[in-house]
């Protein structure tokens, strides 16, 4: 399987962004306006104590220029890798623009004000369910966690707030590369990345593809 790459797109030095958190919002406008299911989707990537890796998809809720902000459980397999070795890649993968932006920083939590202040804007339904998932646990079947769900309504009736669960929080990823990769034919791509350097600011560079 091959789809080969328009010709007529491209990525250069001179219409790259001065940084990259305006380059990246560009791209994310553009994937909205394009209609690309969940744009804010991003595969993050991570790795226990002993180097061995996992990935999953997460959603974006917040960036700036200090980094990406997703949210979840601190219990799960993420929340334990990250605990245990706090660095992360995250890929956002537009493939109908033929695009990736591809992340690698440090991991941080965000303070509890910042994760009680999202959590208040989930779904109650979500809200819900961060209380019932024991995430990433093995659980004995559907039921199980059905059950472990109706005991969260019980326990928040309908008209009370559900306040966020003391295991579920947010991560915020402080990237020290954001690399905007564009298709081109031939896969001769453009890969253009922002190296943070020391004593602050960023280099810019063009990786081979």
């Amino acid at each position: 399987m091959r789809n080969e790459y328009a010709a007529d797109r491209g990525l250069s030095e001179p219409d790259l962004a001065a940084d990259w958190p305006t380059q990246f919002g560009r791209w994310l406008a553009d994937a909205v306006a394009a209609g690309l299911p969940e744009p804010n989707a991003m595969v993050l990537g991570t790795a226990d104590a002993t180097g061995r890796p996992s990935g999953r998809t997460v959603l974006l809720k917040e960036y700036d220029p200090q980094g990406f902000v997703f949210f979840t459980n601190h219990s799960s397999r993420k929340g334990v890798e990250l605990a245990a070795n706090p660095w992360a890649s995250l890929v956002f993968p537009w493939f109908a623009m033929q695009r990736q932006v591809v992340v690698t920083g440090r991991v941080e939590h965000v303070d509890r004000a910042g994760t009680e202040a999202y959590f208040a804007t989930r779904p109650r339904g979500s809200q819900l369910g961060a209380w019932a998932s024991t995430q990433s646990e093995v659980v004995p079947d559907r039921a199980a966690l059905e059950e472990a769900y109706r005991a969260a309504e019980q326990r928040f009736p309908a008209g009370t707030p559900v306040p966020a669960p003391p295991h579920w929080g947010g991560f915020l990823v402080r990237p020290q590369t954001v690399e905007f990769w564009q298709g081109r034919a031939g896969r001769l791509h453009d890969r253009l990345r922002f190296r943070g350097v020391e004593g602050g600011g960023w280099a810019v560079e063009r990786l081979a593809p």
